[in-house]
């Protein structure tokens, strides 16, 4: 995005003493999608309604909208009378076209392990998922704790819970079990997907036993999904007279590899996400299928200059709001293919980032300027030492970059 009218542009000079634009390089500038955001912002602000009537039409809706949104001064309503299902944007609607064997997603596993998901073979993995959900019992509207590294079975648990209409509440697989009992129990979540373990800087880091900490005599639990990974992990586990377990693997095998998307009301709610609690008790914001989809879709698109044919690597979570917008829901709803890693940007040496930039011909990276602060202390050597000429753009968000 480019433009110069710094009054239609927030400044936070007053909170970090800085006052800079970045211009973008020519070059970058003429092919954005949004040639002139000042002309594109003050069109939003001047009919805004208009605006977002023009930018859902974009989307697949079982039913159109009736109006763009109902608004009584406290509350607002956004594409009344809209039905939809958020998945049929992040997926169906790709699989008549050219779409449909490009790669969705491409997974990477510290020890070099890699996995391709087309956007066919996605879809296939997301309604046997949700197929699953279903004879398991879990109905629209259920809320389902989702406690899964960072793989395409974590992926495919957040869509497959839309697929259905359930109400997905990820937690990020590294918090604790006090925090984790809190979240299922304000969420009210029956149904629980985790692993036996996720990886990191070469370590197993077992995950099961947190949530068998977290749920230990909390009512209202009925069934956890555990995807086991390690060799020889026990097929079950669960204490006598607890929640059902059931083996993620046995749950696929025999499900049908069609479901279709429960069409549910533009209000109805997609996931909840919980805040991380360092103001207080965590609060859990919800997210609406109508209102999520168009304004993500658009968001992503045009803040990350999405190209048809980039390779989007962001190195966020699926347990934050960045993994749910920026890795997930706003990259599938616009047909990019993502690269995400399990692990630590910096294991096994400084250099792996920029080698997979080199490898898989990344052409936007999305980090937080943590990571690049970490980076800046490894020195010039190890970037120089790659190809990076494939990388069009840096994305940072989450804090400062100072």
């Amino acid at each position: 995005m480019t433009g110069t009218d710094r009054s239609a542009t927030p400044t936070f000079a007053p909170l970090l003493g800085v006052d800079e634009l970045v211009s973008p390089p020519p070059e970058l500038a003429e092919t954005a999608l949004v040639p002139d955001y000042d002309a594109l912002y003050a069109r939003a602000l001047a009919d805004p309604e208009g605006f977002w009537s023009e930018i859902a039409r974009e989307l697949e809706w079982e039913r159109t909208p009736e109006r763009t949104l109902d608004w009584d001064g406290t509350t607002a309503r956004w594409f009344v009378g809209g039905r939809c299902n958020i998945t049929i944007n992040c997926l169906d609607r790709h699989l008549r076209g050219e779409r449909r064997d490009k790669p969705a997603i491409i997974w990477l596993g510290e020890d070099g392990a890699e996995r391709r998901f087309t956007y066919a073979e996605l879809h296939r993995l997301v309604c046997k998922f949700a197929s699953g959900l279903k004879e398991l019992g879990v109905a629209t509207g259920d809320r389902v704790c989702i406690y899964l590294p960072l793989t395409p079975e974590g992926v495919a648990a957040m869509l497959a819970c839309a697929r259905i209409g359930a109400v997905h509440s990820v937690t990020y697989a590294g918090i604790g079990a006090g925090a984790l009992r809190a979240r299922i129990e304000d969420a009210g979540a029956r149904t629980i997907i985790t692993a036996d373990v996720g990886y990191r800087r070469g370590k197993a880091i077992p995950l099961k036993p947190v949530v068998d900490e977290a749920i230990a005599g909390l009512d209202g639990v009925e069934r956890v999904i555990v995807w086991r990974r390690e060799p020889g992990a026990p097929v079950r586990s669960q204490a006598a007279g607890g929640p059902r377990e059931i083996d993620l693997a046995e749950l696929l095998t025999g499900a049908s590899p069609r479901c279709e998307p429960a069409i549910v009301d533009a209000e109805d709610p997609l996931f909840l996400l919980y805040t991380s609690g360092t103001t207080g008790r965590p609060k859990g914001p919800l997210y609406v299928h109508g209102g999520y989809q168009v304004g993500v879709s658009y968001f992503t698109r045009i803040a990350y200059d999405f190209k048809d044919d980039d390779i989007y690597w962001c190195t966020s979570d699926i347990g934050w709001i960045v993994g749910h917008s920026a890795m997930v829901y706003g990259p599938l709803l616009n047909g990019v293919t993502v690269l995400v890693r399990e692990g630590t940007p910096d294991y096994p040496d400084p250099g792996v980032c920029w080698r997979t930039v080199e490898r898989y011909g990344v052409t936007s990276l999305f980090t937080a300027p943590t990571t690049l602060r970490m980076f800046m202390k490894f020195g010039e050597a190890h970037p120089a030492a790659s190809d990076l000429s494939s990388l069009r753009l840096l994305i940072c968000a989450g804090e400062p970059l100072n």
